[in-house]
């Protein structure tokens, strides 16, 4: 029976350890390469969004809070976006860069902290 549990915590932690290796391919099909580079973080009263070259102006860029509440949205992106966080409350936000069909093309979360 012990090894049963044994077996089980370990096969458990592989497919967990897998599931969380995710990355998001950029449109030149590199999975490693990010379309948006994002400092500080944690924020503390603004946060710095920088896209690199392979972006498209036409991009959508939206971020939402914990609970999927949309807190901000640019559309039309500039190669550099700041971000006041000072009406944001304390927590993680989640932002998404989208094509203009809709599709997510980057994504990922920062903190919010004051």
């Amino acid at each position: 029976m012990k090894i049963f549990y044994t077996l089980s915590i370990i096969l458990f932690i592989s497919v967990t350890a897998k599931s969380q290796d995710r990355t998001t391919p950029s449109p030149a099909g590199d999975p490693t390469t990010k379309i948006i580079k994002f400092y500080p973080n944690p924020a503390v009263s603004f946060i710095n969004f920088e896209f690199q070259k392979a972006y498209d102006k036409s991009y959508n860029f939206q971020i939402f809070n914990f609970l999927g509440k949309k807190v901000f949205e640019v559309n039309n992106v500039t190669p550099k976006t700041v971000v006041s966080v000072a009406d944001f409350f304390r927590g993680v936000y989640i932002f998404q860069l989208r094509d203009k069909n809709g599709k997510v093309v980057d994504s990922g979360k920062f903190q919010v902290s004051k």
